[in-house]
């Protein structure tokens, strides 16, 4: 069974240790975190034939853990009850959302690309490893703000809302956010013109 394959143990437990830090990173809740991993990971394996290999597998999964996490954010804030969402939509209709638009034409961040070279496949690799240590470097609360606005692609006004900060203060640990994270990746030796295409 090659590496990084869904069904390859090592990997999956990789994956689950990094799904889970990014869960408690948003959520600071551990049990929370294990219960909206676990429910990403599910959906995951039932929906395997949805995954097209376009992208790779770790990208998908954190895209099926982005979208729970939204939605269990959401949830929350509006303390809405168990029995209230029994009648949502199941995993088949995230899948829908995010790919395709209401004519049923792909949606642009969906659209399929040309595949990359493979040394622009390992570079990008690098560039995520690298990525990943200096945002687990930054202060809690920064790399919160910053993952939930560049990550999970929250509004300010959503984000300020979860965290309970004045709009001007997210702002701040925004800017710091990313101020720390050109600092460190440039520190660790990546270039302001290297392209990760």
């Amino acid at each position: 069974m090659p590496a990084n394959s869904p069904l390859d143990p090592a990997y999956l437990a990789h994956l689950r240790r990094d799904l889970l830090r990014f869960a408690r990173l948003q959520l600071r809740d551990d049990h929370l975190a294990e219960d909206v991993v676990q429910d990403a990971l599910t959906a995951a394996c039932l929906s395997s034939d949805a995954f097209s290999g376009r992208a790779q597998h770790k990208t998908w999964v954190f895209a099926i853990l982005r979208n729970k996490l939204i939605d269990m954010m959401r949830a929350r804030r509006r303390t809405i009850n168990a029995s209230a969402l029994e009648g949502e939509a199941g995993d088949d209709s995230i899948f829908d959302r995010e790919l395709f638009n209401d004519s049923g034409h792909w949606t642009d961040h969906a659209r399929p690309r040309p595949w990359p070279r493979p040394e622009t496949l390992v570079a990008r690799q690098q560039f995520w490893q690298l990525f990943d240590w200096c945002l687990n470097a930054l202060p809690e609360s920064t790399g919160r703000v910053f993952s939930m606005r560049e990550l999970l692609e929250m509004d300010i006004t959503e984000i300020c809302q979860e965290l309970g900060l004045e709009a001007n203060h997210c702002s701040v640990l925004l800017y710091r956010a990313r101020t720390r994270l050109r600092t460190c990746l440039s520190a660790k030796g990546l270039e302001t013109n290297d392209a990760i295409g």
